[in-house]
């Protein structure tokens, strides 16, 4: 009698429960908080939503809607193209669907974070929860829960900001420089409006998440939502942003599949 097979397994997993799925994505509206940069710079839009026809005399039988988006609004991916370092790398389309599935690690500093918004992560944390979990996975995501997704229903709160700039945690110069050249990840996932830390701007280089991890292929994800519900290993991302050619990220849906015992 031939073996089942592991796509069998996985939807009798799914459907009795022993793999949970569990959505990572803010929902996305008007009220969704987007970054601001410093006024002399280009500002992202905030997602809107604009009726073609609702059961109407436009359209008697359906409803839908015409939408705009910043390509990094809620929820989104980081394409390589993104960041100057990466300009000659892909784009959000380019991006190969197979590493759009991948294993994650997540580090929790949600502790950390609540006693100081602008905790940053070193690599000497990130090694000692490797002493406690195993490595890093190949080709997989370094997911960064620091509690920030309690915030996400509010603009303010959210930024975290005040005349010297936003605070949220995040890395440290030195340990994104590490995942991005070190680590076997291929992206960093975060809770916050960005990859990087709130003070980031002031660190050497600036923005060292984005000009390293995109300057070196590598991805990142933002906004996330729920990662309290998923364990240190053992989880698989699903990332599906939208293929938008030529862009430079894009909303995305992200889901992470659990097994439960």
């Amino acid at each position: 009698m031939s073996q089942p097979s592991v796509l069998a397994a996985l939807l009798a997993g799914l459907q009795g429960g022993s793999i949970e799925v569990v959505d990572l994505t803010s929902p996305l509206s008007s009220a969704t908080p987007v970054i601001q940069l410093p006024p002399q710079f280009g500002q992202t839009q905030v997602f809107e939503l604009e009726e073609i026809s609702r059961y109407d005399d436009r359209g008697p039988a359906w409803y839908w809607n015409n939408f705009r988006s910043g390509e990094h609004t809620g929820t989104h991916f980081d394409a390589p193209v993104h960041w100057v370092t990466g300009k000659d790398l892909a784009d959000v389309a380019s991006v190969p669907a197979g590493r759009l599935i991948a294993p994650a690690a997540v580090l929790d500093f949600s502790d950390h974070a609540a006693k100081d918004p602008d905790f940053l992560v070193e690599v000497d944390h990130i090694k000692a929860w490797e002493a406690d979990n195993g490595p890093l996975p190949e080709g997989g995501w370094l997911l960064l829960r620091t509690g920030w997704d309690a915030r996400s229903q509010s603009q303010e709160a959210f930024l975290n900001a005040d005349e010297n700039g936003p605070h949220t945690p995040g890395l440290s110069a030195e340990c994104a420089r590490w995942v991005a050249e070190e680590s076997p990840v291929i992206g960093l996932g975060t809770e916050t409006v960005g990859t990087d830390a709130g003070r980031a701007h002031s660190f050497d280089p600036a923005f060292p998440c984005h000009s390293y991890l995109l300057g070196a292929d590598k991805y990142g994800l933002t906004q996330l939502q729920n990662l309290g519900s998923l364990p240190p290993t053992g989880a698989v991302v699903i990332a599906g942003p939208l293929p938008i050619v030529a862009g430079s990220g894009a909303p995305a849906r992200v889901l992470a599949l659990v097994e439960r015992s």
